[in-house]
């Protein structure tokens, strides 16, 4: 049996499956998807789990229709600037992986004074992924050892990923059926469970996530030993 998961990641995947399935609009798939995201971290929180990261703008979504692109801005920028107060009542630290540079200066400036408000929390820390690759954030890591001039090292290289001074993903859910990480902590999920199902991401409730919870309870880890 294996001990209860630290560090839970999640690839949010099939809101616009969901939305079409459904004869709604995109964007309405992802208000949808945003209330399984709420919903998750509520029972995450109930479980003790002590960090959740969830992938949600990686850096292949810009090649997206640009009215996507635009409406999922829109949705993380209401997110940030909504529920900042709701994340510090709750003593819930957000952190952010990824380069927001490209966002909008009003979205970073939101991003940046949420995480300012939170960093002192200690319920959960929540992690979001925004233009998020994980090659791109290898190459930033190893760019910036090289500019400090320090060892490249195995060592060295996680203690300045977006992910520094974190464990490593104990389990990693994928909903919406397909069975990959699609660039998502490739460094950091050399060790991970990885659960994967076909239920689409609005659909994946938090009786859902106990299930998963439950198999991977199951399940034996031996690190290669």
């Amino acid at each position: 049996m294996t001990e209860s998961p630290r560090h839970v990641a999640i690839i949010m995947d099939g809101n616009r499956r969901w939305a079409k399935k459904n004869n709604l609009s995109i964007k309405r798939g992802h208000e949808e998807g945003l209330k399984t995201f709420k919903e998750v971290v509520k029972q995450a929180i109930k479980e003790k789990i002590d960090i959740l990261t969830f992938y949600a703008f990686s850096t292949e979504n810009w090649g997206r229709p640009q009215k996507q692109v635009i409406d999922l801005i829109a949705l993380m920028s209401n997110f940030i600037k909504n529920e900042a107060d709701e994340l510090h009542q709750n003593n819930i630290k957000l952190k952010i992986l990824g380069d927001v540079s490209p966002f909008p200066k009003r979205l970073q400036q939101s991003i940046q004074n949420a995480v300012e408000k939170t960093k002192n929390n200690t319920t959960i820390i929540l992690n979001v992924a925004l233009n998020y690759g994980g090659r791109n954030e290898i190459i930033r890591a190893v760019n910036k050892l090289i500019n400090e001039k320090k060892p490249v090292t195995e060592d060295s290289i996680s203690q300045v990923l977006d992910t520094n001074n974190l464990p490593d993903p104990d389990l990693i859910i994928r909903t919406g059926g397909a069975q990959r990480l699609s660039n998502f902590l490739i460094w950091q999920s050399s060790y991970s469970e990885f659960y994967f199902t076909g239920i689409l991401w609005p659909d994946y409730s938090a009786d859902e996530f106990l299930k998963t919870l439950d198999e991977f309870a199951d399940r034996e880890r031996r690190f290669g030993k």
